[in-house]
């Protein structure tokens, strides 16, 4: 099993997510058509999936919840915290949108 790092290019990290599709599938002892079936897609999409071809995150999905793996997600992009001078910072409150940089003033030199 390959690690993602930030430093794998994309399509490393569709390789390695078609990688562990596939061995999700196999421990189950599944064949590529019965997850087809259950997750309601084509056969070639599975195996175009698998391959670490381009697919999207609704088929990724899909594959998942026929797999009964969907909460594999949580580990996938777990829900950010809020560090707690953040927080403080805040009054409590939860970031909202982003905000732009404020400019420093420069100073300029009395004339």
């Amino acid at each position: 099993m390959e690690k993602i790092t930030t430093e794998s290019t994309t399509s490393e990290v569709l390789q390695e997510l078609g990688n562990r599709l596939q061995r999700y599938r196999l421990q189950q002892n599944r064949t590529m058509e019965r997850v087809a079936a259950d997750a309601g897609v084509s056969l070639r999409t599975i195996d175009r999936a698998e391959r670490g071809g381009n697919t999207t995150i609704g088929t990724i999905i899909r594959v998942l919840r026929a797999l009964h793996r969907l909460e594999v997600l949580n580990d996938f992009l777990p829900p950010p915290g809020v560090s707690p001078i953040a927080l403080a910072a805040l009054n409590g409150r939860e970031r909202r949108r982003a905000g732009t940089p404020r400019r420093r003033r420069t100073e300029t030199p009395d004339a």
